[in-house]
C-alpha cells in the first residue's frame, strides 16, 4: 500500500514526493522577494491613505496604469508568429494557418461560456475556445497559451500511436506557458524604450509567476496539510481548515498584507482540490517552461530547440519527469524552481526601479 494519499496520487505520474516537498521549500526560500513585492504594493496603493498594510483584495489592484495596445485578431496572430520565430518555420506556419483557418472559436456569442481551453482528438485538428478582445493585450497571451497546448497536441498526434499520444497535465502546462515566456521576451524587447509599457509587462510577468508558481504552491501546501490532518486522525472541521489556511496566508503574504476573516475561507472554494494533488503541476510547469524557453532563446546552437521538440513529440510515451529531462530540465532537483524564483526576484527589482 501507499504511505499517504499524496504518494498514491503521485504514483501514476511516477513523481517522487521529494519533488513536491522541494517545490514548497524553494518557494518558502523566496519569501523575501515575495514580501518585497507586497511591500511595494502597500507603498503605492496605501500612500494616499497613509496605510502601512493593505488587505487581501488590494493584491489584485493594478499597480501600473492600463496600456492601450490594440491588436485585431489577425494582428495578434502575426504578433505570435514573430514571437515564436525561434521555434522555426514548421511550428509558426502550422500554428498561423490553424489560428487563421478554423482552429479558434474566438468571439463572444450569446450563451457561450467564458474562459479559454484547447481540445482535440487523435485524428482531428486541435481546437481552441476563447473570447478574444482586441483591446486586451492579455488576450494575446491567452491565445499564445492555448496555441501552445494545440501545437503540443499537433506534434504528439503525428509522432505517436493512439495509446501514447495523450500527454499528462504535468507536461501540458509546460508547452503552454513556454509560449507565454517567448511572447513576454519578444514584447519586452520590442517596447524596451517605453517605460509605461515596460512596467506594465513586467508587472504582468510578476503576477503571472506569482499566480502560477507561488500561489499554486500555497494551495499545494494547504492541500497536503489537510490530507495529513486527516491521516493523523485530526477532525477536518470548518475551524481547523480555516486556521490552517490562515496560517499559510500569513506566511505567504507577509507583514504588508493584513489577513482578516473571511479571507481564510478562500481555501474552501478552490475547485481543483476535488482533483487531489493537481495544483502543484501548475508550479512545476511554469518552472520548467521558464528554463526551457530561456535555453532556446539564449542557445548558441540547435540542441536546446531540438530537445524541446523531442519533448513535444513524446506525447504520453514516457513518464513526465523523464520527458522533461530529455528536453533539458530535471525537476527531480530543485534547480528549475529556484531559477524561476530568481527570475521573479529580478522582475520585482526591475519594477521597484521603475515605480519608486
Amino acid at each position: 500500500g501507499f504511505e499517504s494519499a499524496r504518494a498514491a496520487k503521485l504514483f501514476a505520474d511516477d513523481v517522487p514526493e521529494s519533488v513536491y516537498d522541494s517545490l514548497i521549500e524553494q518557494v518558502h526560500a523566496a519569501f523575501p522577494a515575495l514580501h518585497r513585492y507586497y511591500a511595494l504594493r502597500a507603498r503605492i496603493i496605501g500612500k494616499d491613505q497613509g496605510l502601512r498594510q493593505i488587505r487581501l483584495f488590494d493584491t489584485k489592484v493594478p499597480l501600473v496604469p492600463e496600456i492601450t495596445l490594440e491588436h485585431s485578431y489577425e494582428e495578434a496572430v502575426e504578433l505570435l508568429t514573430n514571437a515564436f520565430a525561434p521555434l522555426g518555420q514548421e511550428y509558426t506556419d502550422t500554428l498561423r494557418a490553424g489560428l487563421l483557418n478554423g482552429w479558434v472559436d474566438r468571439y463572444e456569442n450569446k450563451g457561450k461560456r467564458s474562459g479559454a481551453f484547447s481540445a482535440g482528438s487523435y485524428q482531428g485538428d486541435p481546437y481552441i475556445l476563447m473570447n478574444y478582445k482586441q483591446d486586451m493585450l492579455r488576450d494575446v497571451f491567452t491565445l499564445a497559451h492555448e496555441g501552445g497546448h494545440s501545437m503540443h497536441s499537433w506534434y504528439s498526434a503525428r509522432s505517436n500511436p493512439f495509446q501514447h499520444y495523450q500527454y499528462t497535465i504535468f507536461e501540458a502546462e509546460v508547452a503552454s506557458t513556454f509560449n507565454e515566456q517567448l511572447l513576454f521576451d519578444y514584447l519586452q524587447k520590442k517596447y524596451a524604450a517605453d517605460p509605461g509599457i515596460s512596467a506594465w509587462l513586467i508587472n504582468l510577468h510578476i503576477d503571472d509567476i506569482l499566480a502560477t508558481l507561488i500561489r499554486q504552491t500555497m494551495f499545494a501546501e494547504y492541500e497536503h496539510n489537510c490530507h495529513r490532518m486527516a491521516e493523523n486522525g485530526q477532525a477536518l472541521t470548518c475551524e481547523s481548515l480555516r486556521t490552517s489556511y490562515a496560517d499559510l496566508q500569513t506566511q505567504y503574504f507577509g507583514p504588508s498584507v493584513e489577513i482578516q476573516p473571511p479571507d481564510d475561507l478562500e481555501g474552501l472554494r478552490i475547485p481543483h482540490f476535488y482533483r487531489a494533488f493537481y495544483v502543484y503541476k501548475y508550479a512545476t510547469g511554469i518552472s520548467a517552461a521558464i528554463s526551457l524557453a530561456e535555453g532556446v532563446l539564449n542557445a548558441s546552437d540547435e540542441q536546446p530547440l531540438q530537445r524541446y521538440f523531442s519533448f513535444l513529440r513524446s506525447g504520453g510515451s514516457r513518464f513526465p519527469l523523464d520527458s522533461l529531462k530529455e528536453a533539458g530540465v530535471d525537476l527531480r532537483g530543485g534547480e528549475p524552481v529556484a531559477h524561476a524564483l530568481q527570475k521573479f526576484e529580478g522582475l520585482v527589482s526591475q519594477l521597484e526601479d521603475l515605480l519608486t
